[in-house]
């Protein structure tokens, strides 16, 4: 909606509330609730602020050490948070709402550089240069467990009932069973301006996938962030919990699989579709040989929890090699499509991935394919998990930082300051799980050592 439909809404008495957010390091909306009238009068023409730690603390809302936005030695003071209106929508799972999401800004106007938006809308920028619109699409897939958010809490996470008691992929009797749930965020997202496209059941007992068209990479990463916490707060009213956690049983992860291609801006022309083997343009080959290559040294912005790098399992349907292929779902990135629909998947991310995060990094990487020419390898056809000599995707956030801090192509797409910020991101969840005493260690220690 536009700010005069808002304004309509609010003298109807539809609209009273409004909610601006930004996105977070760890892809989660942070922001403030306006009443809708202070909105108009005094938000729209001159922005809000909020502290600067948002992109300083980690997942528990904790104060940490290292970051150069905010700390304790510069007095936590704030940012600006400036509302992009094409952003701003009802949103009817909360009555009388709507939401816009916010780009962090300096308090001299100027773009903080290290705010996931902003991270993204530098790479946008960078293809846009090439003449080149970024079209990409998000699966992602979820769990569901009977009971609500504060009956998890209570339970410590453990001995959760999953809605669905079998493997429901597929299956329209499994989802059947809580339809109710997958019709209201399916219908909700609709009413707050998503294109949804279908659900589906999944392998992992309770485990489903509401999927969205795509759209320009920045709506997509938008409505990606805005479809997660709407999800879990329909959930909530239906006495659910759900998950996009990317791995909290033993069975299969959650992913979240990202499409990705590339069309003239000026003529909507295929980028990565041509002639060549297996309908790839020349430049479609280059995209997918800067995936390949960026791959690994990036993985900190496809996986950047500890819990991340449980999924990567052979026959898990989690990819483990650095490996391309036509519809090949053993493969990092998969060849999907023709002609014009022509895209990669990346299968690297899990549920819990930040998109902005991703997608600039599987921009930047296509570039860097791009202003390298570099050639491509042949394709896996056959089972990536077992094929030997393969690069292996980081089997931790440790080998993924370390990869992270020595990459001259992630100094070089982002900035030595975007470098060291995630960077510390990451060894702040290192230095936590590390100092934490788990279940498992003390089942296993308590008593029999």
């Amino acid at each position: 909606m536009n700010v005069e439909a808002l304004r309509e809404a609010i003298r109807m008495h539809e609209i009273d509330t409004v909610v601006v957010a930004m996105t977070d390091m760890q892809g989660r909306l942070q922001g403030k609730r306006f009443h809708a009238r202070y909105f108009l009068d005094e938000v729209v023409p001159h922005a809000t602020e909020a502290c600067a730690y948002l992109l300083a603390v980690d997942t528990e809302m904790n104060t940490v050490d290292g970051y150069e936005i905010a700390s304790w030695a510069s007095g936590y003071g704030d940012f600006v948070l400036a509302p992009d209106l094409a952003t701003l929508r009802v949103t009817g799972w909360q009555p009388g709402t709507a939401l816009v999401l916010a780009d962090v800004e300096a308090l001299d106007g100027s773009p903080v550089r290290v705010s996931p938006r902003q991270v993204l809308r530098a790479q946008l920028d960078k293809s846009g240069a090439l003449g080149w619109t970024a079209l990409a699409g998000t699966e992602l897939e979820f769990i569901v467990f009977e009971g609500g958010y504060e009956q998890a809490w209570d339970q410590g996470y453990r001995g959760l009932t999953p809605a669905n008691r079998y493997n429901a992929d597929y299956s329209v009797l499994g989802t059947g069973r809580i339809e109710p749930l997958l019709r209201d965020i399916r219908n909700s997202m609709a009413d707050a301006g998503l294109y949804v496209e279908s659900a589906k059941g999944e392998c992992n007992p309770g485990q489903h996938e509401i999927a969205f068209k795509y759209t320009d990479a920045l709506t997509t990463a938008d409505q990606h962030s805005i479809y997660k916490t709407g999800a879990k707060e329909i959930a909530s009213a239906h006495g659910y919990a759900l998950t996009f956690m990317a791995k909290p049983n033993a069975a299969e992860g959650n992913s979240c699989h990202i499409h990705l291609s590339f069309r003239g801006a000026a003529d909507d022309e295929p980028v990565m579709a041509g002639d060549g083997p297996h309908g790839l343009s020349p430049t479609g080959e280059s995209i997918i040989a800067g995936m390949l290559a960026g791959l690994r040294e990036l993985t900190l912005l496809f996986a950047p929890t500890i819990n991340s790098y449980k999924r990567y399992a052979a026959g898990s349907f989690a990819p483990t090699a650095v490996a391309w292929g036509p519809d090949n779902r053993t493969c990092a990135l998969r060849l999907v499509g023709h002609g014009p629909s022509l895209r990669i998947e990346c299968r690297v991310p899990g549920g819990d991935v930040n998109p902005y995060l991703a997608l600039a990094g599987l921009i930047a990487a296509a570039l860097h394919g791009v202003d390298g020419s570099l050639g491509l390898a042949e394709p896996v056809t056959g089972n990536a998990y077992e094929m030997a000599g393969l690069p292996r995707v980081p089997a931790s956030l440790n080998e993924a930082l370390e990869l992270w801090v020595a990459s001259p192509l992630a100094r070089t797409a982002f900035g030595a300051d975007v470098v060291d910020h995630y960077a510390n991101m990451a060894r702040v969840e290192i230095a936590a799980y590390a100092s934490a005493v788990t279940d498992w260690e003390l089942r296993r220690y308590f008593e029999r050592i």
